[in-house]
């Protein structure tokens, strides 16, 4: 494995090779699409599930038949997705099967982290807060949720009256603020992996979820853990460098040389003689899909997949289509570049603007994208939780 210069010799993958690696690997190219949202999941690695309509939208983009029902059923019946407090302090929702994995290698060293700033505003911003109170107040919340099955937060208040306490943040200032104790300390339960999310109440656009306890997952070492997580990103996100790795999991860079190193990654050269990483054996070059198109949402997993972005996103258009912390909003893809941004409009249009020319079949393609998404969302209307300016632009 490079230190981010290429060794002479090695095997070259080009821009346009990428491209048609999205295509196939992320389920954007038509034949690509799949039945059930778990297989969608898994070739992401994870769906991003901050916004509640994110999960939905990335999925039907890649469903060969998009469907609300389908999600909801892996997310709420048969409990095969569940959402993590993971890479980049980003909730994803990843496999159960995976899940293991992503709790060892992201997601209890956040909760580490979130438990001690807790209790941290609990002492600070708080009264009659210490450990030992916390670490009791957790277990009654378990206890009640096992005898109710599932319950909101405020349903819980009953039961446990000191999660109705809160922390006043910020005094003085412009932007004081009472948090709920009970909020908090559920987040931190569900980061820990000791509750999920449910059905909300209301919509699936909602994000008012009741909880209800799980089994504890597995232990997995998390040297081990972490190499499962980047082997299944680089296989689908290859070639990738290393800055990208460290980037889109949020760890060390050590952590992320150290994790391709047990999973021997291959050395690549990228355009420009950049260095990039495969897993062995993944340097070949893969057919390239027939043309496709594509509406993704805000915060899609593709878009935001890697932290050098330039072979398929220009730096003029990362403006309209960013807000300043760095989250993507809808973007319109042809062939594996973002080439324009959509939105939905309140009487449930889709709108989009082109940065580039697509050409008549690109357009055609784009329409024909725009029309299957409207006929599964139906009268529902989405508005991103991130709101970037050309997708403000657009639903003026």
């Amino acid at each position: 494995m490079s230190n981010g210069v290429p060794s002479s010799g090695v095997r070259s993958i080009s821009d346009d090779q990428r491209r048609a690696r999205v295509g196939r690997r992320h389920l954007l190219a038509r034949a690509e699409r799949v039945a059930r949202v778990e297989q969608v999941a898994d070739a992401l690695v994870g769906l991003h599930a901050t916004d509640a309509a994110t999960v939905y939208l990335s999925a039907c983009a890649r469903l060969a038949e998009p469907s609300a029902a389908e999600v909801e059923r892996a997310l709420y019946e048969d409990v095969s997705l569940v959402k993590l407090l993971s890479m980049r302090r980003t909730i994803f929702a990843v496999t159960e099967e995976f899940a293991p994995y992503v709790s060892s290698a992201a997601a209890r060293a956040i909760a580490v982290k979130e438990r001690a700033t807790l209790l941290k505003h609990l002492r600070d911003f708080a009264e009659g807060w210490d450990e030992p109170r916390l670490a009791e107040t957790e277990r009654a919340v378990l206890a009640a949720l096992t005898v109710r099955g599932e319950a909101t937060t405020a349903e819980l208040s009953v039961d446990v009256p000191a999660l109705r306490e809160t922390m006043l943040m910020a005094q003085g200032k412009p932007y004081e603020a009472r948090q709920s104790v009970g909020s908090r300390l559920l987040r931190l339960l569900a980061s820990d992996g000791h509750v999920r999310r449910c059905r909300p109440r209301g919509s699936w656009l909602s994000s008012s979820y009741p909880w209800a306890p799980v089994p504890q997952w597995p232990d997995v070492p998390v040297r081990e853990a972490k190499a499962e997580v980047v082997r299944r990103w680089l296989a689908a996100y290859g070639p990738a460098t290393v800055e990208d790795v460290k980037w889109w999991t949020g760890w060390t860079l050590g952590d992320a040389r150290r994790a391709l190193a047990d999973l021997g990654a291959v050395d690549v050269a990228l355009a420009g003689g950049a260095a990039g990483l495969v897993l062995p054996g993944d340097a070949e070059p893969l057919a390239e899909p027939e043309p496709w198109a594509a509406l993704l949402p805000a915060l899609d997993p593709t878009t935001m997949g890697w932290r050098g972005r330039d072979w398929y996103l220009r730096p003029e258009d990362v403006p309209a289509l960013f807000d300043r912390a760095g989250n993507v909003g809808p973007t319109l893809w042809w062939c594996g570049r973002v080439v324009g941004g959509w939105a939905q409009r309140a009487d449930g249009e889709l709108v989009w603007r082109y940065f580039t020319d697509v050409g008549a079949e690109g357009r055609a393609a784009i329409e024909a994208e725009a029309a299957r998404l409207s006929g599964w969302l139906g009268e529902v209307r989405v508005t991103p939780r991130i709101r970037t300016p050309l997708e403000r632009e657009l639903v003026a």
